[in-house]
């Protein structure tokens, strides 16, 4: 039995206001392990795509390796945009060893409600993949359940929208703040058959036939980031 443990503590400054969720890297970043052009931070995997994506989004021509530089850039480009990354799962046991979600079995979650209530400026949660069993918004929703909380749908739209309300006391005093949730579509490659199935991609491609699923996934994740 394979023990899943996440490598990265979560990434949040006192004036974050988005988290990327997302659930665990591949095993060999918990091994240490990494291929040539993985960088040693949340989101690493070349082959995971998200920050291919941001890239390309803000231009930022970023270094693909093992380099504490490559790390750096990551982080600076988090800073200036007042985003976090706080995946949902701290570790998990694996029969098999691979990234795939399904293959998870005891997992144990971070508690998102308590780093919600303690950075008091997030809004926004950035899920990178949905309700299927053992995505991040699968797991966000048995984690409010400990809370006696649950999401309100606000679009059923791809990339689904939810918000639900937080309760913070603080000196005494109850507030509340509302929690928006924008589940995106996986950065995954295995995401890249639901997306082809998708009407509005495939509307894109009749227009365009050279516009593919990394097109859209930048189409998708420009308006959040």
């Amino acid at each position: 039995m394979f023990i899943h443990q996440h490598p990265y503590p979560p990434f949040i400054l006192n004036d974050t206001t988005k988290l990327i969720v997302g659930t665990l890297p591949p095993p060999r970043f918990t091994t240490g392990e990494l291929l040539e052009k993985d960088v040693d931070f949340c989101y690493g995997s070349y082959y995971n795509s998200l920050w291919l994506y941001l890239d390309t989004i803000h231009d930022l021509n970023l270094r693909y390796d093992n380099s504490q530089e490559a790390v750096d850039e990551r982080k600076q480009f988090l800073k200036k945009h007042k985003i976090g990354i706080c995946d949902i799962v701290e570790c998990s046991e694996r029969e098999k060893i691979d990234a795939s979600d399904l293959g998870m079995k005891n997992v144990v979650l971070r508690d998102m409600i308590g780093y919600l209530k303690q950075f008091p400026h997030i809004d926004t949660l950035l899920f990178t993949g949905g309700n299927s069993k053992n995505g991040p918004e699968y797991f966000f929703r048995k984690h409010l359940k400990n809370y006696g909380l649950k999401l309100k749908v606000i679009s059923n739209e791809v990339p689904r929208i939810h918000e639900f309300n937080l309760r913070v006391k603080s000196d005494g005093v109850i507030t509340y703040r509302t929690i928006k949730t924008v589940s995106l579509t996986s950065a995954s490659g295995s995401a890249n058959r639901a997306i082809g199935s998708m009407p509005l991609y495939q509307q894109l491609k009749n227009r365009n036939p050279e516009f593919n699923t990394f097109d859209f996934r930048v189409m998708q994740y420009r308006e959040f980031f």
